[in-house]
Parts: C-alpha cells; structure tokens; sequence
C-alpha cells in the first residue's frame, strides 16, 4: 500500500470511486461539489494504491484561522472497504495535521452511514442535522482536540 499526493491525472479514478458509492454513501448531487473541491481546495489531498490501483482517496483542509483540521472527502473502492486501508489514510492524515504548527482540533463532517468509523480515532459527536446533504443524508460533525486523536 502507498500514500501518496493525489496529482491532476488521478480525477477520473477519484470521480469513478465516488461514482461507485453512490447512492449508498453519497447523494448524486455531490459529484459536482467533489470537483469543485479537488478544484480548489485539494492541496492536502491523498490516494491509496494498493499493486499501483487507486483504491481510495481523501484528504484534510484547515480553518481559515489554523487552529482546526478538517478531513475531507474519503472516498474507498466498495470492494477494498473493511481492509484497513481507510484506516490508515486516516492516521497518515492525522499525523501531517499533528505536524503542522496551529492545529488544536480535528474535526469531520460526514454521515450516520460513516460516522462510527471516526469515533475509533477519538472524535466526538457534536453536531447532527437531519438531511444536510440530502435527503436521507445526516450530517454527523465530529471533532476533538488534537491531543486526544
């Protein structure tokens, strides 16, 4: 498995991988929000090879003051979830926010169908909004200090 910064040549797979969890993880209506993102805002964003296929993607952004972290857009191969590599691209991205000078809180948005998977890391739920991204989309935010993740 490599990490690896993401380069312009690695969108199509990125949108194929969004593509295959849609609907279950994403609203159809989040394809164009991912490319305005990885437009503008995915200078800290990551791709998972594993045997030199892209197997997922996602990366971190930080608030405009510095002091929050925020992980953003990961997107896994439905046959590749469950294999530890989500798992590892969460603690590598972890690890280069903990590097970076400023940072005192980490913190995601992202689903009741994800949301289990970034309370093993130590984030709490602070925030639920029924329907946020779409209809049948919660959005769960989760953050901690940095210290505890």
């Amino acid at each position: 498995m490599i990490i690896r910064k993401h380069k312009e040549s690695d969108r199509t797979k990125i949108i194929d991988l969004l593509r295959l969890n849609t609907p279950e993880y994403f609203s159809p209506d989040e394809e164009c929000d991912l490319i305005y993102y990885l437009d503008n805002y995915a200078d800290n964003y990551y791709v998972v090879e594993v045997d030199n296929v892209i197997v997922g993607c996602g990366g971190f952004n930080l608030s405009d003051d510095g002091e929050i972290g925020r992980i953003s857009w990961d997107i896994f191969d439905t046959q590749k979830q469950g294999k530890g590599y989500g798992s590892a691209l969460t603690r590598f991205r972890i690890k280069k926010m903990k590097e970076i000078d400023g940072i005192k809180t980490i913190s995601v948005r992202t689903s009741q169908l994800v949301y289990p998977f970034y309370e093993k890391f130590g984030l709490k739920i602070r925030e639920i909004v029924k329907d946020y991204w779409a209809e049948g989309f919660d959005l769960y935010r989760l953050d901690s200090d940095i210290d505890q993740v």
